[in-house]
């Protein structure tokens, strides 16, 4: 029998997993999963390490029940090998930003577990910072350091209202960096003011910031703010939350890249790198998209089909094999010459 483990935070959520575990562990029986549990501890890496041994000892399947943050560990345990079982999330966190990329339940974890036993899977890109892996965004800029100053406290009890209270707090003091970019169709030096690279079409909640993001084409989608003026930005904003329209924008760089490479331009510039909302390093730093690296549970029937590529790929190279297949039991004896080939049909008149 296949087996399964359950890494989970006992804490998110308001203790919600801990209280659904049997539930969660009776849905992996149903799918053909010998499951079992891990509670994560204050420890660091907690989850992290116990997903490297799991993976090592062998089980087919990791499930990731917690926050963003739950999920980026185990990513993180596993993403190094070069065996890794596949992966199922389960959240129970304040934004869940990959749950919503993947359209899993996001308030019934029975529901999330159950996403399983549709046996759809989705083999995700994810990016790696130097020796750190992430799974939904790396940025940089002074509007992105806003995820370091909200209290875990906070972000549990009032969610996105925490992160637009420090935003509204830190807009009148961003100011712009000189960077340095070079991604895959070209390079930009000058003054900017952040810049996000998402893996998914969801970041903090808002599902516009990368509108046309694909979780599966070996691509980050990159967007470079050039302006720090804090209206412009709020006009950005707007253009964003109305229908993605920031991405047009002159002060915007938007383009698709598998590659990344960060500096800063003058000594005194520090650019601080936000990986999946914790922080990462400092820039110089360099950004490699892994294509189809973690194959995930996900619930396929309800992902926009311009949001994937393999899914639609796949459909299509079964078809065709499926037609393959009856031309192939068409042929008879008749149709096959003494030497195996495909008679010509001359031949056979």
């Amino acid at each position: 029998m296949k087996k399964a483990r359950v890494i989970y935070n006992p804490t998110s959520g308001k203790e919600a997993t801990k209280r659904s575990l049997a539930d969660i562990l009776q849905v992996l029986e149903q799918a053909g999963f010998e499951a079992s549990a891990f509670a994560t501890t204050p420890e660091p890496n907690s989850a992290k390490n116990e997903a490297t041994r799991a993976a090592k000892a062998g089980f087919d399947l990791i499930v990731a029940a917690g926050g963003d943050g739950t999920i980026n560990e185990v990513v993180n345990g596993i993403a190094p090998l070069k065996k890794r079982p596949k992966m199922a999330i389960i959240p129970a966190g304040t934004t869940n930003d990959y749950a919503r990329a993947l359209k899993i339940p996001r308030d019934n974890l029975k529901a999330a577990a159950e996403v399983i036993l549709k046996k759809q899977t989705i083999k995700m890109d994810i990016g790696q910072a130097r020796e750190n892996y992430f799974i939904n965004i790396a940025a940089g800029g002074h509007l992105t350091e806003l995820t370091y100053d909200v209290p875990s406290e906070l972000k549990s009890i009032f969610g996105y209202l925490a992160y637009l209270a420090k935003g509204a707090e830190l807009l009148p003091r961003v100011k712009p960096i000189k960077m340095h970019l070079k991604y895959d169709e070209g390079e930009y030096k000058g003054n900017a003011s952040m810049f996000f690279l998402a893996l998914t079409n969801s970041v903090g909640g808002f599902e516009q910031i990368a509108p046309d993001a694909k979780l599966d084409d070996g691509k980050f989608s990159l967007i470079i703010v050039k302006t720090a003026n804090i209206f412009e930005i709020v006009h950005l904003v707007a253009l964003m939350l109305n229908g993605g329209k920031h991405i047009n924008d002159k002060r915007i760089i938007y383009t698709k890249t598998s590659r990344l490479e960060v500096d800063t331009i003058g000594e005194k510039n520090q650019l601080m790198i936000n990986l999946d909302g914790e922080y990462g390093g400092d820039a110089p730093m360099t950004f490699i998209n892994h294509h189809h690296h973690i194959e995930m549970y996900a619930n396929l029937d309800a992902i926009p089909d311009d949001a994937v590529v393999g899914y639609e790929e796949e459909a299509e190279y079964e078809e065709v094999s499926r037609d393959f297949i009856k031309e192939v039991e068409k042929l008879t004896d008749e149709d096959i010459d003494g030497d195996g080939q495909i008679a010509d049909q001359n031949d056979k008149k």
